[in-house]
């Protein structure tokens, strides 16, 4: 009789475990499969960055905007000095 009244009050602990470890086996590699995924759209849009600053005249489009940026903080500096 003890042994059965053991195998019972155990019993809720043995399911509970049970429900655990399966579901971590259904989660493994999850976050993996995850990372591969954000990396993979990381690079198309490196990809298609590149193509189009070197293709998509974005090259000239880019050193305006970088003409346009440091002539701006040079300018900037200019009206604050003395």
């Amino acid at each position: 009789m003890t042994h059965m009244y053991t195998y019972l009050i155990q019993l809720p602990r043995r399911i509970r475990t049970y429900c655990t470890i399966r579901a971590n086996m259904h989660d493994a590699g999850q976050a993996t499969t995850e990372y591969a995924l954000v990396l993979l759209g990381a690079a198309i849009i490196a990809l298609l960055v590149v193509a189009w600053a070197t293709n998509g005249g974005g090259a000239g489009r880019i050193g305006e905007l970088f003409d346009n940026v440091i002539g701006n903080i040079l300018g900037r500096a200019d009206a604050v000095q003395p």
